[in-house]
């Protein structure tokens, strides 16, 4: 049965990113069919995916997968034999913790800072309540790298599932110039280094079209 993961414009698409760097990363054998945002094939063909008419989502077989966190769940249990998050028990809590504060917290810094790949900081700010996401994202990322960093070059130690959910912040640092910490520098650098992520840094550069709202 065919596995296809239903994306957006890899230069602007934050919860695209996340499954799609988890399936790469782990070697996932999938079929990309990409829907420009704010377009009409996007608003024409969505709804034929995904149940939201939003993106990502994930087509195996018969079954729709449209959450990007549950997708990465799913890819977990279904490909990667765990091996998504951490082995130890304490710290996959952790790691799970992490991850669901991403997914569901930091509105401000979401909002101010949409992603944009081919953008290079310009000057502009953002206002207290996203400084206040900044600071706690970079105090998320000391406390795990304090604790695991010397398992390796991630949050936890090797990549998985709650670098996925932070791969876009690293995007959205880089492209504000957002000022940070030596430990959150060298993560990124981390990040940044994967294949795959060069993979989807390379694509969204080579995209034509802009999303307004996004061009801050």
């Amino acid at each position: 049965m065919a596995t296809t993961l239903v994306i957006g414009n890899k230069n602007y698409s934050s919860w695209s990113l996340r499954p799609w760097l988890l399936l790469r990363h782990f070697g996932v054998a999938f079929d990309e069919v990409r829907l420009p945002l704010d377009t009409p094939e996007f608003h024409a063909e969505v709804g034929r995916w995904s149940p939201t008419r939003r993106v990502p989502v994930l087509r195996d077989g018969e079954l729709t997968v449209w959450d990007s966190l549950a997708i990465c769940e799913y890819a977990n249990d279904r490909w990667l034999q765990g091996r998504g998050w951490p082995a130890d028990l304490a710290t996959r809590a952790l790691a799970r913790c992490a991850a669901s504060e991403m997914h569901s917290g930091f509105a401000a810094l979401r909002g101010q800072l949409p992603m944009n790949v081919r953008r290079q900081p310009n000057g502009y700010r953002w206002d207290a309540d996203a400084e206040r996401d900044i600071g706690r994202v970079q105090e998320l990322w000391r406390g795990l790298r304090t604790r695991f960093g010397g398992q390796g070059d991630f949050l936890c130690g090797g990549f998985g599932i709650v670098d996925a959910m932070f791969a876009p912040v690293c995007v959205r640092f880089r492209g504000y110039g957002v000022r940070t910490d030596d430990t959150a520098s060298a993560y990124m650098d981390a990040v940044f280094a994967l294949p795959a992520m060069r993979e989807w840094d390379a694509a969204a550069r080579a995209e034509t079209e802009r999303v307004g709202a996004d061009e801050a």
